[in-house]
């Protein structure tokens, strides 16, 4: 049975997969190429749900209702987390403009007061741009962890989402399926039987 305290991922069978959604208090960083769709995934789960939260925007081009987080320090951005559902997008940026200590310090003991009470925050990591020890950090910091994979097989592109960390539950034990289409994604809820 799904645990209704849960945050909707905005996604039914990301939903799903993890019992009911995100848990409330979690730092979920979501990792993967920048066309991959984590944007797209973490937009559908800010906008999802009436409480409300913050999209902090650091490295593109806010869209409606996003802030534009480009110069805030890390204090600031702190500051401006509000609501139940968080977007840090990206995680990346803070990497690479204030070194690997400073976000690690941010994911981990700057936003704890927000975790604390209740909130969800999302963070976006891209892949390639990391060394592996500072994505070994993140992955630490993270209580949950989740890769999107694309990989191009002729003339056809596959597409998976594993969920590798999921604090104090059991980690799914397969990929899921998922497609980008105009709404955001959409995964796959059914499994094949080979």
């Amino acid at each position: 049975m799904a645990d209704t305290s849960k945050r909707s991922t905005g996604i039914a069978g990301l939903d799903l997969a993890l019992d009911g959604g995100f848990p409330p208090g979690a730092r979920i960083i979501i990792s993967g190429s920048p066309l991959s769709g984590l944007e797209l995934l973490a937009q559908q789960f800010w906008r999802t749900g009436n409480a409300g939260g913050a999209y902090l925007m650091l490295d593109a081009v806010p869209r409606e209702g996003m802030t534009d987080a480009g110069g805030m320090d890390t204090a600031a951005l702190a500051g401006a987390m509000q609501g139940e559902r968080i977007v840090l997008d990206s995680l990346s940026t803070l990497i690479a403009t204030r070194g690997i200590d400073a976000a690690t310090r941010f994911v981990r003991e700057d936003t704890r007061a927000i975790v604390e009470g209740g909130a969800t925050i999302v963070y976006l990591l891209y892949t390639g741009l990391h060394s592996p020890l500072e994505e070994a950090r993140m992955m630490r910091a993270a209580d949950v962890f989740i890769t999107l994979r694309h990989q191009i097989h002729g003339n056809e592109v596959e597409r998976t989402l594993a969920i590798e960390k999921l604090r104090g539950a059991n980690v799914p034990q397969r990929v899921i399926p998922y497609h980008i289409i105009a709404r955001g994604l959409e995964l796959s809820t059914t499994s094949r039987v080979v």
